[in-house]
Protein backbone atom coordinates (compact mmCIF):
# COMPACT_ATOMS: atom_id res chain seq x y z
CA UNK A 1 0.00 0.00 0.00
CA UNK A 2 1.36 3.37 -0.77
CA UNK A 3 2.12 5.65 1.77
CA UNK A 4 0.29 9.11 2.06
CA UNK A 5 1.34 12.78 2.31
CA UNK A 6 -1.15 15.15 3.45
CA UNK A 7 0.15 19.13 3.25
CA UNK A 8 -2.47 20.85 5.46
CA UNK A 9 -2.92 24.58 5.70
CA UNK A 10 -3.48 26.25 9.02
CA UNK A 11 -2.03 27.10 11.84
CA UNK A 12 -0.79 24.55 13.76
CA UNK A 13 -2.00 25.02 17.37
CA UNK A 14 -4.94 24.86 15.90
CA UNK A 15 -4.71 22.07 13.73
CA UNK A 16 -2.81 19.70 16.04
CA UNK A 17 -6.25 19.70 17.84
CA UNK A 18 -8.22 18.46 15.33
CA UNK A 19 -5.77 14.63 15.85
CA UNK A 20 -6.70 12.02 18.02
CA UNK A 21 -4.55 11.44 21.33
CA UNK A 22 -1.82 8.81 20.63
CA UNK A 23 -2.20 8.67 16.59
CA UNK A 24 1.49 10.08 15.84
CA UNK A 25 4.58 7.95 15.69
CA UNK A 26 6.85 10.63 15.07
CA UNK A 27 7.24 14.64 15.13
CA UNK A 28 10.20 16.25 13.76
CA UNK A 29 10.16 19.85 13.27
CA UNK A 30 12.08 22.97 12.82
CA UNK A 31 9.59 25.96 14.16
CA UNK A 32 10.63 29.43 14.12
CA UNK A 33 13.48 30.42 16.30
CA UNK A 34 11.92 33.95 17.06
CA UNK A 35 14.95 35.75 15.44
CA UNK A 36 12.66 37.87 12.72
CA UNK A 37 13.50 36.15 9.79
CA UNK A 38 10.96 36.39 7.17
CA UNK A 39 8.80 33.25 6.90
CA UNK A 40 5.61 36.04 4.94
CA UNK A 41 3.09 35.64 7.90
CA UNK A 42 5.08 37.55 11.15
CA UNK A 43 5.70 34.40 13.32
CA UNK A 44 8.91 35.01 14.37
CA UNK A 45 9.12 38.28 15.76
CA UNK A 46 7.01 37.86 19.26
CA UNK A 47 7.85 39.03 22.31
CA UNK A 48 9.93 36.76 24.47
CA UNK A 49 6.98 36.07 26.96
CA UNK A 50 4.65 35.50 23.69
CA UNK A 51 7.40 32.67 22.20
CA UNK A 52 7.79 31.05 24.96
CA UNK A 53 4.06 30.63 25.57
CA UNK A 54 3.40 29.90 21.98
CA UNK A 55 6.08 27.01 22.46
CA UNK A 56 4.48 25.45 25.65
CA UNK A 57 1.32 25.09 23.89
CA UNK A 58 2.18 23.53 20.56
CA UNK A 59 4.64 21.31 22.70
CA UNK A 60 2.15 20.09 24.88
CA UNK A 61 0.19 18.93 21.93
CA UNK A 62 2.56 17.03 20.71
CA UNK A 63 2.89 15.16 23.67
CA UNK A 64 -0.24 14.81 23.20
CA UNK A 65 -0.76 13.41 19.70
CA UNK A 66 2.78 11.08 20.45
CA UNK A 67 1.83 7.47 20.74
CA UNK A 68 3.68 5.82 24.15
CA UNK A 69 6.74 4.73 22.05
CA UNK A 70 6.91 7.82 20.16
CA UNK A 71 9.28 10.21 19.70
CA UNK A 72 9.95 14.02 19.02
CA UNK A 73 12.81 15.76 17.63
CA UNK A 74 12.83 19.88 17.57
CA UNK A 75 15.23 22.11 16.11
CA UNK A 76 16.21 25.35 17.57
CA UNK A 77 19.25 27.85 17.91
CA UNK A 78 20.88 28.74 21.20
CA UNK A 79 18.76 31.70 22.14
CA UNK A 80 15.77 29.65 22.84
CA UNK A 81 17.19 25.90 23.42
CA UNK A 82 17.33 25.92 27.27
CA UNK A 83 13.96 27.23 27.26
CA UNK A 84 12.27 24.49 25.00
CA UNK A 85 14.30 21.70 26.85
CA UNK A 86 12.99 23.02 30.00
CA UNK A 87 9.54 23.24 28.92
CA UNK A 88 10.00 19.59 27.45
CA UNK A 89 11.75 17.93 30.19
CA UNK A 90 10.31 20.32 33.47
CA UNK A 91 6.92 20.82 32.51
CA UNK A 92 6.15 18.47 30.23
CA UNK A 93 7.63 15.66 31.84
CA UNK A 94 9.47 13.98 28.43
CA UNK A 95 12.13 11.72 28.76
CA UNK A 96 15.45 13.20 27.33
CA UNK A 97 17.25 11.27 25.33
CA UNK A 98 19.68 13.46 23.28
CA UNK A 99 21.40 16.62 22.42
CA UNK A 100 22.33 16.47 18.75
CA UNK A 101 24.46 18.76 17.16
CA UNK A 102 24.46 20.10 13.60
CA UNK A 103 27.58 21.18 12.67
CA UNK A 104 28.00 23.36 9.40
CA UNK A 105 31.23 24.93 7.25
CA UNK A 106 28.80 28.16 6.28
CA UNK A 107 26.84 30.43 8.53
CA UNK A 108 26.33 33.78 9.70
CA UNK A 109 29.95 36.06 9.80
CA UNK A 110 30.85 37.99 13.09
CA UNK A 111 33.52 40.64 13.61
CA UNK A 112 33.13 40.62 17.01
CA UNK A 113 32.62 37.33 18.95
CA UNK A 114 32.56 33.87 17.51
CA UNK A 115 30.47 33.02 14.37
CA UNK A 116 28.08 30.61 14.96
CA UNK A 117 28.27 27.10 12.81
CA UNK A 118 26.06 24.87 14.33
CA UNK A 119 22.08 24.42 15.35
CA UNK A 120 20.89 21.81 18.13
CA UNK A 121 18.40 19.10 17.55
CA UNK A 122 16.57 17.93 21.15
CA UNK A 123 15.15 14.67 20.89
CA UNK A 124 12.80 13.65 23.61
CA UNK A 125 10.61 10.82 24.01
CA UNK A 126 6.90 9.87 24.77
CA UNK A 127 8.01 7.09 27.84
CA UNK A 128 11.49 4.98 27.97
CA UNK A 129 9.90 2.28 25.61
CA UNK A 130 10.47 4.04 22.14
CA UNK A 131 11.64 3.18 18.34
CA UNK A 132 14.91 3.49 17.58
CA UNK A 133 16.87 1.81 14.66
CA UNK A 134 20.05 1.62 15.00
CA UNK A 135 20.97 -0.67 11.82
CA UNK A 136 19.33 1.40 9.39
CA UNK A 137 21.39 4.80 10.38
CA UNK A 138 24.95 3.34 11.18
CA UNK A 139 28.02 4.69 9.56
CA UNK A 140 30.68 3.06 8.21
CA UNK A 141 33.22 2.12 10.21
CA UNK A 142 37.19 3.67 10.38
CA UNK A 143 38.94 0.19 10.66
CA UNK A 144 37.79 -3.35 9.47
CA UNK A 145 38.05 -5.74 12.78
CA UNK A 146 36.72 -9.15 13.24
CA UNK A 147 35.28 -7.86 16.46
CA UNK A 148 34.10 -4.86 14.43
CA UNK A 149 30.20 -4.77 13.75
CA UNK A 150 31.04 -4.09 10.15
CA UNK A 151 27.44 -3.34 9.46
CA UNK A 152 27.97 0.03 11.25
CA UNK A 153 28.72 2.58 14.21
CA UNK A 154 26.29 4.30 16.12
CA UNK A 155 26.66 7.94 14.32
CA UNK A 156 26.68 9.91 17.18
CA UNK A 157 25.44 12.88 18.47
CA UNK A 158 27.07 15.51 16.58
CA UNK A 159 26.24 15.76 12.73
CA UNK A 160 28.43 16.99 9.94
CA UNK A 161 25.41 18.07 7.18
CA UNK A 162 26.64 20.77 4.83
CA UNK A 163 23.65 23.94 3.98
CA UNK A 164 21.23 23.58 0.96
CA UNK A 165 23.06 25.83 -1.03
CA UNK A 166 21.16 28.41 -3.28
CA UNK A 167 22.75 26.83 -6.56
CA UNK A 168 21.19 23.76 -5.75
CA UNK A 169 18.37 21.94 -7.73
CA UNK A 170 16.67 21.41 -4.88
CA UNK A 171 16.77 24.58 -3.05
CA UNK A 172 13.25 25.92 -2.26
CA UNK A 173 12.65 30.11 -1.94
CA UNK A 174 12.16 29.51 1.80
CA UNK A 175 15.25 31.43 4.34
CA UNK A 176 15.74 28.31 7.13
CA UNK A 177 15.55 24.96 4.61
CA UNK A 178 17.13 22.03 6.30
CA UNK A 179 19.20 19.65 4.25
CA UNK A 180 17.01 16.10 3.66
CA UNK A 181 19.85 13.66 5.35
CA UNK A 182 19.34 15.52 8.56
CA UNK A 183 15.60 14.38 8.23
CA UNK A 184 16.33 10.80 6.73
CA UNK A 185 18.36 10.10 9.51
CA UNK A 186 15.73 10.87 12.46
CA UNK A 187 13.24 9.42 10.57
CA UNK A 188 14.99 6.46 9.82
CA UNK A 189 15.90 6.35 13.16
CA UNK A 190 12.61 6.84 15.41
CA UNK A 191 9.90 5.54 12.68
CA UNK A 192 9.37 2.51 10.64
CA UNK A 193 8.04 2.29 7.25
CA UNK A 194 3.94 2.82 7.57
CA UNK A 195 4.55 4.76 10.65
CA UNK A 196 3.01 8.61 10.78
CA UNK A 197 5.05 11.22 10.97
CA UNK A 198 3.69 14.95 11.35
CA UNK A 199 5.56 18.24 11.32
CA UNK A 200 3.73 21.31 12.62
CA UNK A 201 6.03 23.31 10.95
CA UNK A 202 6.32 22.11 7.39
CA UNK A 203 8.56 25.02 5.55
CA UNK A 204 9.94 23.70 2.42
CA UNK A 205 8.66 20.04 2.79
CA UNK A 206 12.02 18.51 3.62
CA UNK A 207 10.14 16.00 6.42
CA UNK A 208 7.30 15.18 3.85
CA UNK A 209 10.15 14.38 1.14
CA UNK A 210 11.85 12.12 2.98
CA UNK A 211 8.48 10.52 4.44
CA UNK A 212 7.46 10.05 0.91
CA UNK A 213 10.93 8.07 0.06
CA UNK A 214 11.38 5.73 3.15
CA UNK A 215 7.49 4.49 2.74
CA UNK A 216 5.85 6.81 6.20
CA UNK A 217 2.78 8.44 6.07
CA UNK A 218 2.97 12.12 6.62
CA UNK A 219 1.15 15.24 7.85
CA UNK A 220 2.96 18.05 7.28
CA UNK A 221 1.00 21.79 8.65
CA UNK A 222 1.92 24.75 7.30
CA UNK A 223 0.13 28.73 7.85
CA UNK A 224 1.79 29.90 4.80
CA UNK A 225 0.02 29.12 1.08
CA UNK A 226 2.93 29.72 -1.21
CA UNK A 227 5.18 27.43 0.76
CA UNK A 228 2.45 24.69 0.89
CA UNK A 229 2.16 25.08 -3.32
CA UNK A 230 6.38 24.61 -3.07
CA UNK A 231 5.85 21.79 -1.23
CA UNK A 232 3.22 20.13 -3.65
CA UNK A 233 5.37 20.83 -6.36
CA UNK A 234 8.61 19.49 -4.48
CA UNK A 235 6.71 16.10 -4.05
CA UNK A 236 5.94 15.61 -7.22
CA UNK A 237 9.54 15.52 -8.80
CA UNK A 238 11.18 12.56 -9.85
CA UNK A 239 13.73 10.85 -7.12
CA UNK A 240 16.95 11.00 -8.23
CA UNK A 241 18.46 10.94 -3.89
CA UNK A 242 18.31 13.28 -1.40
CA UNK A 243 19.58 16.36 -1.61
CA UNK A 244 22.68 15.94 1.48
CA UNK A 245 24.99 13.16 3.02
CA UNK A 246 26.84 12.64 5.85
CA UNK A 247 30.22 12.09 4.16
CA UNK A 248 31.51 9.62 6.33
CA UNK A 249 29.15 7.58 4.67
CA UNK A 250 31.13 7.48 1.47
CA UNK A 251 34.31 6.47 3.51
CA UNK A 252 36.09 2.88 2.97
CA UNK A 253 37.17 1.30 6.19
CA UNK A 254 40.89 0.56 6.53
CA UNK A 255 42.99 -2.77 7.08
CA UNK A 256 40.22 -4.64 4.82
CA UNK A 257 43.22 -6.60 2.85
CA UNK A 258 41.42 -9.92 2.44
CA UNK A 259 40.55 -9.65 -1.26
CA UNK A 260 37.24 -11.82 -0.69
CA UNK A 261 36.41 -10.17 2.22
CA UNK A 262 36.59 -6.68 0.51
CA UNK A 263 34.19 -7.66 -2.12
CA UNK A 264 32.23 -8.26 -0.14
CA UNK A 265 31.98 -5.61 1.93
CA UNK A 266 31.67 -2.96 -0.99
CA UNK A 267 28.34 -4.31 -2.21
CA UNK A 268 27.08 -4.71 1.72
CA UNK A 269 28.62 -1.32 1.99
CA UNK A 270 26.40 0.24 -1.49
CA UNK A 271 23.44 -1.08 0.43
CA UNK A 272 23.38 -0.47 3.58
CA UNK A 273 24.73 2.87 3.39
CA UNK A 274 24.18 4.78 -0.11
CA UNK A 275 20.82 2.96 -0.63
CA UNK A 276 19.08 6.77 -1.26
CA UNK A 277 22.32 8.75 -2.18
CA UNK A 278 23.06 7.23 -5.69
CA UNK A 279 25.09 10.15 -6.72
CA UNK A 280 27.20 8.96 -3.69
CA UNK A 281 28.43 5.68 -5.29
CA UNK A 282 30.89 6.74 -7.56
CA UNK A 283 32.72 8.83 -5.01
CA UNK A 284 32.45 5.56 -2.68
CA UNK A 285 34.05 3.40 -5.61
CA UNK A 286 37.04 5.75 -6.21
CA UNK A 287 37.89 5.91 -2.93
CA UNK A 288 38.17 1.99 -2.98
CA UNK A 289 39.73 1.99 -6.26
CA UNK A 290 42.18 4.11 -4.81
CA UNK A 291 42.88 2.63 -1.05
CA UNK A 292 42.60 -1.01 -2.52
CA UNK A 293 42.02 -1.97 -5.88
CA UNK A 294 40.91 -0.60 -8.98
CA UNK A 295 39.89 -3.98 -10.78
CA UNK A 296 37.81 -4.67 -8.34
CA UNK A 297 35.81 -1.74 -9.13
CA UNK A 298 35.73 -1.82 -13.05
CA UNK A 299 34.19 -5.51 -11.96
CA UNK A 300 32.19 -3.83 -9.58
CA UNK A 301 31.09 -1.56 -12.45
CA UNK A 302 30.71 -3.89 -15.03
CA UNK A 303 28.62 -6.24 -13.20
CA UNK A 304 25.96 -3.54 -12.10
Amino acid sequence: MANKISIIKGNCLELMKTLDDESIDLIVTDPPYNLSKDYGNGTDSLTKDEYLDFSYNWLKEAKRLLKPTGTLYVFMGVRYISYIYSILDCDLSLVFNSWITWAYTQGIGKTKGFSPRHDDILMFTKSDEFTFNLDDIRIPQKYYRSVNNMRGANPGNVWEFSHIHYCQTSRQNHPTQKPEALFERMILASSNSGDMVLDPFCGSGTSMRVCQQTNRNGIGMEINPDYIKQINNRLALPFNGFDSIDERMTRIPNDLKDENIRKEYVNNHINWFLKNHPEAKNKFLQSVAEKYSPTLITKHILDN
